[in-house]
């Protein structure tokens, strides 16, 4: 898996190098756009919950790269004068499109926007004001019928959205805004300085113009917490910024090395020293109680940072593979935890949390009545009386529970560390359950 992590960031830089050089010749500028997307691939994206790539493997880890190599196919594909030529060359984009959709179709189909409106741009190159002008009404009417067309939502799925607060412009913060217009306005300045410059550059800005503005035309028009149906608002739209993000950093990393790095090797060290502490520092601050660097959990008895994971690693070697497992709802927020997922670390079944699990719930409507009945069973579990924990969890076939070690319980907990405690539920005293028995 960290062989395949590596891989994936190699070759979205790679396929970042071959669409950069088809809008700069220079190769400071070049390598200085790679090196400025290198040092923010960690960076969010405007308020989609989302970073440029993740720090760990995830489907988005192969869309990405797939999604930036079919833009740079798309663009060598263009710049072919003969008909036959341009054909064969839009393979590229057409296997990287469809390598991206195995394993992530939703921004895979982001990627495919962008393609087609890049597309759309290049054959109306002299009417290319018209084409930026239709994109958004053309968006805006596809997301109209998916609205009309939508299905009725349950009570329980509609409170699963309404913790995605992300989906909705109207529950951003105004510094998540400035996240989303600072690209397009950044964009747009260039292009417009961009007029003699060459066709691929041009092209890419004014075709992140377009599928941003459509983006959030949508969100604006459609994503609305009191909506009748959240087709749209689930299809989350400003996803497509991904891309974009791409698009701009390479600009600015480009602009940056041909008018102010140079040759100068001094500035060099300087500017991607400042830009890398900063981003670093920004990391440690997000997850101060875990390494900075994780390559796997190893076995029980070895040396772990985090008292979260040494809770996990525990349960994962001393409790039996069928067992069910319940932490808070919220534990996934609780500071020092660091967003470590319970389940990949212990590799034990666990009742739904309210972060992770909610988003697969909200993108899934059929797993809402189960999310809402684990998220309200777990909810404030480290307050609760030891009544009030049975009463909730043993209906639901619950082995142990995962407590902060300030909770107050006469439970049997086997193992404590400084933040955490691992507890038996009574009834396990009793009966002990299959390793084989089937778990949700």
């Amino acid at each position: 898996m960290f062989l395949l992590y590596a891989a994936t960031i190699w070759l979205t830089l790679f396929a970042a190098w071959t669409l950069v050089g088809f809008c700069y010749q220079d190769r400071i500028a070049r390598t200085a756009a790679i090196a400025l997307l290198a040092t923010w691939l960690t960076l969010p994206i405007a308020g989609t919950s989302l970073m440029l790539m993740d720090p760990y493997l995830t489907a988005r880890s192969i869309s990405t790269p797939c999604g930036v190599l079919a833009l740079s196919g798309m663009v060598w594909a263009l710049l072919q004068e003969s008909g036959h030529r341009r054909m064969r060359h839009l393979l590229l984009p057409g296997c990287a499109l469809l390598v991206g959709a195995v394993f992530h179709p939703l921004m895979t189909a982001y990627a495919l926007a962008c393609v087609v409106v890049l597309g759309a741009l290049h054959a109306s190159r002299s009417l290319w004001i018209w084409t930026l002008a239709a994109v958004s009404p053309a968006a805006v009417a596809m997301a109209a019928i998916l609205q009309a067309l939508s299905a009725p939502e349950s009570a329980n799925y509609v409170h699963v959205i309404m913790t995605r607060t992300y989906w909705f412009l109207s529950q951003w913060h105004w510094y998540e805004w400035v996240g989303l217009a600072a690209p397009l306005a950044l964009l747009a300045t260039m292009a417009r300085c961009w007029r003699n410059a060459r066709p691929a550059r041009l092209a890419l800005a004014r075709m992140s113009l377009a599928v941003g503005t459509a983006a959030v035309a949508v969100s604006l028009m459609f994503a609305h917490v009191n909506s009748a149906s959240h087709l749209v608002a689930r299809l989350q739209p400003l996803r497509s910024f991904q891309l974009i993000y791409v698009v701009m950093i390479l600009f600015v990393g480009a602009e940056l090395g041909r008018r102010v790095l140079r040759r100068d090797a001094a500035r060099w060290c300087a500017t991607f020293a400042v830009l890398v502490a900063i981003m670093v520092t920004a990391e440690r601050r997000i997850f101060p109680a875990s390494p900075h660097i994780t390559f796997a959990h190893l076995p029980h008895g070895s040396v772990e940072e985090n008292p979260w994971v040494q809770a996990f690693l525990w349960v994962r070697d001393r409790t039996p593979k069928g067992a069910l497992v319940a932490l808070d709802a919220n534990y996934i927020e609780t500071p020092g935890e660091d967003a470590q997922c319970f389940r990949a670390i212990a590799e034990r079944s666990a009742l739904p949390d309210y972060s992770k699990d909610g988003g697969e719930a909200s993108i899934t409507p059929a797993l809402a009545e189960d999310w809402v009945a684990g998220v309200t069973a777990q909810t404030g579990l480290s307050t609760e009386t030891d009544d009030a924990r049975i009463y909730a969890l043993k209906p639901l076939g619950v082995d142990w529970l995962v407590l902060e070690r300030k909770a107050v319980t006469g439970f049997d907990c086997v193992y404590a560390n400084e933040a955490v405690k691992v507890c038996r539920l009574p009834w396990t005293l009793v009966s002990s359950r299959s390793p084989a028995s089937p778990r949700r």
